[in-house]
């Protein structure tokens, strides 16, 4: 009865704050107006696609996994800072992006937002260990055990996910013009919620620069040397063009740019090369997992930063305040 007083309490006056800053968190922002922007521009770019259930979904998977947090009494402080509910939302933008719109696929999500909420804890048990977070791999690994055995389940089959094929170089037709290069740029950003409209990459910024705005300019940095580096090496035309070479690198830029390393150059130079590092390891991963017509999601930035992260070399550690 105790708990369910404090629960109730917590619902009316915290929780919309707590889900808000669960979305900023995807970008490492403990911030409810970032959240808002953010949400804002998930709706957006999925009503402009024609995919309003893109929205609905990071909607639900955010709750379902906040309130997962408090169902589980995890440390409240983690809850407070959003923690339980950036894996969620991108729970909820994945599914309908991928499966069939069906009532068991609307299940499965819920079972899959709360299991990321489950998932980061133990996964942060571990790494913490090491001082490192799991960052997004929680919602990176529930949803490929969900996609996977999508599959099979015709409850909720996979009708947008890539056919199994191998990998092939085929570049396609990217157009270089100076707007459609703009175009790309903010599409990288906007693909970290799997939205593919260069408006919602605009809402993203600006969600940043509410927050932090060494995080904006590391997020456009991080798009802009992704897209650069797919575009020199000549990748995927149609890829490149709707962003899907561009998220993880914003990821890797503003964790080791503006989250986990101090303001030096050398850790400027660190959160760059990390960021190149990331295209090649995002291309790798595709080619990887196309013989099973599986998205890498964030797996690349996942990789990347712990990577570049876990040498804890001492010119990265954070300035203390």
């Amino acid at each position: 009865m105790a708990f369910d007083k404090v629960f109730i309490a917590q619902s009316t006056k915290e929780f919309p704050r707590t889900v808000a800053r669960g979305v900023g968190q995807v970008m490492f922002q403990d911030n409810m107006w970032t959240g808002i922007f953010f949400l804002a521009g998930i709706f957006w770019g999925a009503y402009e696609e024609g995919f309003p259930l893109v929205a609905w979904g990071a909607l639900v998977g955010v709750i379902i996994s906040t309130l997962t947090g408090y169902i589980l009494r995890l440390p409240d402080q983690h809850g407070a800072n959003g923690l339980w509910g950036f894996n969620g939302v991108l729970v909820g933008c994945a599914f309908p992006t991928f499966l069939a719109n069906t009532v068991w696929m609307w299940i499965a999500m819920v079972i899959c937002s709360a299991l990321t909420t489950v998932a980061r804890s133990g996964m942060d048990n571990i790494l913490g260990r090491w001082k490192m977070s799991s960052f997004t791999f929680p919602f990176v690994f529930c949803t490929w055990v969900f996609l996977l055995s999508a599959r099979l389940f015709q409850g909720f089959p996979a009708v947008n996910m890539g056919t199994p094929e191998f990998a092939h170089g085929d570049t396609g037709t990217l157009i270089l013009g100076f707007g459609h290069i703009i175009e790309y740029w903010l599409r990288g950003l906007a693909q970290v919620f799997l939205i593919n409209s260069w408006v919602t990459g605009i809402f993203f910024l600006l969600g940043l620069l509410a927050s932090n705005w060494r995080a904006a300019m590391w997020g456009a940095i991080g798009s802009a040397i992704s897209l650069l580096v797919a575009i020199v090496w000549q990748g995927p035309g149609e890829d490149i063009a709707n962003g899907l070479y561009g998220f993880s690198g914003v990821l890797t830029a503003i964790a080791l740019g503006a989250t986990y390393c101090n303001n030096s150059w050398r850790a400027g130079l660190w959160a760059i090369f990390g960021t190149i590092a990331t295209v090649f390891i995002q291309a790798a991963m595709n080619a990887f997992f196309a013989p099973m017509g599986l998205p890498t999601l964030t797996g690349p930035f996942c990789v990347a930063t712990w990577i570049f992260l876990f040498p804890a070399y001492r010119f990265l550690q954070p300035d203390k305040k």
